[in-house]
């Protein structure tokens, strides 16, 4: 009797384990396991917006890990160049991507400089820097704005064009929001 049993127990956790062992295959099939998720900014790009305190100096973070991107899509040796191998220390290697993650990348850096502008206006209104660092953003989407409309009549891909549209109404977002500003006050 006590053989029986055993065996049924045995039985029963073998039938666990197999159903086990295939439950999870299935679920392993039916959910697959997403790619990380990439990072908008090297790490080291990273590392210099969370140093920089100051609202016009984060911005102007933003801009050149913006222009870096450029750089890599509009010049395909511009690793070897003397002004990137000086900046590699402070910035590190230019990024890495497809043409479509780094106009991804574009847009979600212009994404995250407007979030860092509206955080200080809603914390600080009266902040000088918020003027300074909009009109510093402002310029620089001007001359991205100037690249990214032949980016989108050349581009092949649709996540290209998605992201190309996505950085291009960033871009005027911050423009037209610069136009609201008052005149910058005059230097004595």
């Amino acid at each position: 009797m006590m053989h029986s049993t055993l065996n049924v127990t045995r039985f029963a956790c073998l039938l666990c384990i197999l159903l086990s062992a295939h439950g999870f295959a299935l679920a392993a099939t039916a959910y697959p396991i997403a790619p990380a998720a990439r990072d908008h900014l090297t790490t080291q790009e990273a590392d210099l917006v969370r140093e920089e305190q100051t609202l016009d100096r984060r911005t102007a973070v933003f801009i050149k890990a913006i222009e870096r991107r450029f750089l890599v899509l509009t010049d395909p040796g511009a690793a070897t160049s003397k002004a990137v191998q000086k900046d590699l220390e402070k910035w590190g290697e230019l990024p890495k991507g497809t043409r479509a993650e780094l106009l991804s990348d574009i847009a979600k850096i212009l994404d995250e400089a407007i979030t860092n502008i509206d955080d200080v206006a809603e914390r600080e209104a009266k902040n000088p820097l918020l003027a300074k660092s909009l009109r510093k953003l402002s310029e620089a989407s001007t001359r991205f704005l100037a690249q990214l409309t032949p980016m989108r009549a050349a581009a092949q891909l649709d996540e290209e064009r998605e992201a190309i549209d996505r950085a291009i109404e960033n871009a005027q977002s911050i423009i037209n929001a610069a136009q609201k500003l008052p005149p910058p006050a005059k230097k004595k």
